[in-house]
């Protein structure tokens, strides 16, 4: 049994939220603020329980699908993205929108179009039923192959062999992408990668520092929510590079006091969608076992910022000028 002195936590940096998910959360606050509640939201804004709580606290009310949404309303649409036909049926309602896709998805997106109107079949790298996946897959469902991981290259069927691109979800595992990537390129030779790394900043940030700090973690306790993508791949990140245990909670609370038996460094980072007062409780909930010693792991500055939505900026820019 490690002695309460030799304890201690090696908290990653960066971690938690991304410029995506703080823009996207912060675009469901200002709305409320703005227009008043109730804003509806399809789907999670962002994949984290905690912050879906806090937000339907104030006003919001998440639904799963566009038609639920009362006719004439205002709609939100989430951080991961949706397809054309979303906004189609939006229109059809007759809804006021609010897109708060990540910028960073918003580009895959982009791609999936340009290259689909090139006339290329597009091998989407990511995980089936993901709700960024059936945003990015609606932009040109009949040229967009998903591809779940290297297992599954070889059941992948194209038209023409030398016309052939692939893109990625944004929040996979680097490592596991790049072995999809390579298992494609063996058995399609000519494929063409996009023209920027489809892996978003924050994701890769994450995992670098999970990747620094795993080989001296006994344990690793990642901050996030089973739905999170990115969350759930820092867990296997982790135990991949080294550490002896990892456990994904979303609360504090969720630590069993048996995982911390034994164990003289714990291991501590979040997804990118957890905000940093669920980090602080388990801080809390580890200094009382013990754990008082926190050392940071930096492995990365990150000062991208994006702007809100464009319709949510235009409101509040006459609501301003109004007031002059």
């Amino acid at each position: 049994m490690s002695t309460t002195a030799q304890r201690r936590v090696l908290l990653a940096a960066p971690r938690g939220y991304c410029a995506g998910v703080d823009r996207a959360v912060i675009a469901v606050e200002k709305a409320l603020e703005q227009y008043g509640a109730p804003i509806y939201v399809r789907k999670e804004i962002v994949h984290n329980k905690y912050v879906v709580q806090t937000l339907e606290k104030q006003g919001a009310i998440f639904v799963d699908e566009t038609e639920e949404v009362p006719r004439g309303s205002i709609v939100v649409f989430s951080a991961h993205g949706v397809a054309p036909s979303v906004h189609d049926e939006a229109e059809a309602g007759k809804l006021a929108t609010i897109d708060a896709t990540c910028p960073l998805v918003t580009k895959v997106h982009k791609e999936a179009r340009r290259f689909a109107d090139e006339d290329y079949d597009i091998l989407l790298i990511g995980h089936e039923g993901h709700e960024e996946v059936v945003g990015t897959m609606g932009e040109a469902p009949e040229r967009i192959h998903l591809v779940d991981g290297a297992e599954d290259v070889a059941n992948v069927k194209v038209r023409d062999e030398s016309k052939l691109v692939w893109l990625s979800q944004t929040t996979l595992s680097v490592d596991e992408t790049m072995e999809t990537v390579g298992a494609l390129k063996q058995r399609f030779p000519l494929l063409v990668s996009p023209p920027s790394d489809d892996i978003c900043y924050a994701t890769q940030n994450r995992q670098v520092a999970v990747k620094q700090l795993a080989p001296e973690a006994d344990l690793l306790i990642v901050v996030g929510s089973k739905n999170s993508s990115n969350s759930v791949r820092l867990v296997e990140v982790g135990l991949e590079y080294g550490a002896k245990a990892a456990h994904l909670v979303d609360f504090a609370e969720e630590i069993d006091p048996a995982w911390l038996e034994g164990v003289g460094t714990v291991g501590l980072t979040s997804g990118a969608s957890v905000p940093e007062i669920l980090v602080d409780g388990v801080l809390d909930l580890l200094a009382s076992h013990g754990f008082e010693d926190v050392r940071i792991v930096k492995t990365a500055e990150e000062h991208l910022t994006f702007s809100l939505p464009k319709e949510l900026r235009r409101d509040l820019r006459a609501e301003a000028a109004g007031k002059l």
